[in-house]
């Protein structure tokens, strides 16, 4: 099997290509390097394009005809930079992607992946969500997700292609081969500020402490990057072997803040100090999923914890600058 990974030389696209190679699918990775890195699609079949360009979407079909289907990864996601850019994200995220289906469409791909968001939830009086749990995305990043669900799915419903959204809940660690992981030296999400709180050795600041949760800070599901990798492979293995349109990607388990900052301190060579301070704009109480359709379905369950997560992460960290530079 063959398949176009759009956002492929990014933190989770690159990752899900290289659980492709090691599943015996070939990926062809399409990224405009916005923030991608040209690194992490070496010895892969390599567009560097905009998802929105129907020339050269057009050319990797040609020069790819045994495409079979698309992973579609390409976005935007920092919640802040979408309170402050609007129209930028509404932009990248929605627009760019209904582009992208009339050139698959154009192209003859019957089949599509869509890495979607938890953010998109309305929080329950437990943090648990399911796929029929209601929607409330409470940021612009979160909208373009749930704006791009709704008209996946009303393309889905009369033109030939079928796209099946999986929801992402908070992506951690790296491949654990380190052949990829965040790009970003400064990421902007809690493990990512507590790995910086550690390199610099500074505070790490808990945005927002009251919260309705057991102790006052967001509650997550973390997610090692690796098992949301594996589950992309499963999808496309399965993918005509479901009816449903949309699957959560989580552990099942609710971790807080604070708990992750001192499953931190457990595993880093030194403590990181932790202090208070304001939610962020965007910044929602969180969720964790319920995990019973992922399972059936896919056959699939989260493998790693929290814990080799933070390692993989660090381990990442101190590699990142020799691999990336």
């Amino acid at each position: 099997m063959k398949v176009l990974i759009s956002g492929g030389a990014g933190y989770i696209g690159s990752t899900v290509a290289s659980a492709c190679l090691d599943a015996g699918i070939t990926p062809v990775i399409l990224d405009n390097l916005v923030t991608g890195r040209s690194e992490f699609a070496k010895g892969r079949a390599f567009y560097e394009g905009d998802i929105a360009d129907g020339a050269l979407v057009d050319r990797v079909f040609a020069e790819h005809p045994d495409i079979e289907a698309v992973v579609h990864c390409a976005a935007l996601i920092v919640v802040p930079d979408s309170v402050a850019d609007p129209v930028g994200y509404y932009r990248a995220n929605v627009a760019k992607s209904l582009d992208f289906v009339s050139h698959l469409l154009r192209n003859g791909c019957q089949k599509m992946i869509f890495s979607s968001s938890a953010s998109i939830y309305e929080t329950g009086a437990d943090f648990t969500v399911d796929e029929a749990s209601g929607l409330a995305p409470q940021s612009p990043y979160a909208r373009t997700k749930a704006v791009c669900e709704a008209m996946f799915a009303d393309i889905s419903a009369t033109q030939p292609i079928r796209i099946l959204s999986l929801r992402y809940f908070n992506p951690i660690g790296a491949d654990p081969k380190m052949r990829t992981g965040l790009q970003l030296r400064r990421p902007s999400h809690a493990l990512g500020k507590m790995i910086e709180a550690w390199d610099e050795g500074k505070p790490f600041q808990i945005t927002g402490t009251t919260w309705p949760t057991r102790d006052g800070s967001g509650i997550r599901d973390y997610i090692h990057v690796w098992d949301l990798a594996t589950a992309h492979v499963a999808a496309l293995e399965r993918f005509d072997t479901f009816t449903e349109d949309v699957i959560n990607l989580g552990t099942g388990t609710g971790t807080t803040v604070r708990e992750l900052a001192t499953a931190f301190n457990e595993v880093a060579d030194r403590p990181i100090e932790v202090v208070e301070t304001g939610p962020r704009p965007g910044d929602v109480a969180g969720a964790y999923t319920r995990t019973d359709l992922a399972r059936r379905l896919l056959g699939w369950q989260a493998r790693h914890s929290v814990a080799e997560g933070i390692a993989h992460s660090l381990q990442w960290a101190r590699l990142r600058e020799e691999i990336l530079g």
